[in-house]
């Protein structure tokens, strides 16, 4: 593994924890944030299978944003998915990138075969 390579591997492991950190601290100390045990458990499935290692984490309070961005904030060109916790167990998720929007579904499962391919199709696009 190279210089670069390594360096890409930290920055991504590093938003996966401050990631979980946070969804730990909103679920367990905030009253209404119990919607997102769920989206909790969907990242430690992620991280299980190597998520972390493919895909950098962000946040928006209630949404989960899934990128392959080096860096902390996205460009507009960059494509991401995007988990909008609606409800325990209702989720908008959406491909898309900048304005332009490639999917976008309504589920009540994330384990859903609709996330696993876009998880896919994120999954090959380069990292940058």
């Amino acid at each position: 593994m190279n210089d670069q390579t390594a360096e890409i591997l930290n920055r991504f492991n590093e938003s996966w924890t401050s990631t979980e950190i946070l969804f730990d601290n909103l679920i367990n100390n905030y009253p209404g944030f119990e919607r997102l045990k769920p989206l909790r458990q969907f990242i430690s499935l992620l991280k299980e299978n190597h998520g972390n290692m493919n895909f950098r984490l962000g946040t928006s309070i209630h949404k989960l944003i899934i990128s392959r961005s080096v860096d902390f904030e996205l460009r507009s060109d960059q494509k991401y998915i995007m988990i909008d916790t609606i409800n325990i167990n209702e989720y908008e998720v959406t491909l898309r990138d900048g304005k332009k929007l490639y999917r976008q579904y309504r589920l009540n499962n994330l384990e859903d075969n609709q996330l696993k391919k876009l998880l896919e199709t994120l999954k090959n696009t380069l990292v940058d």
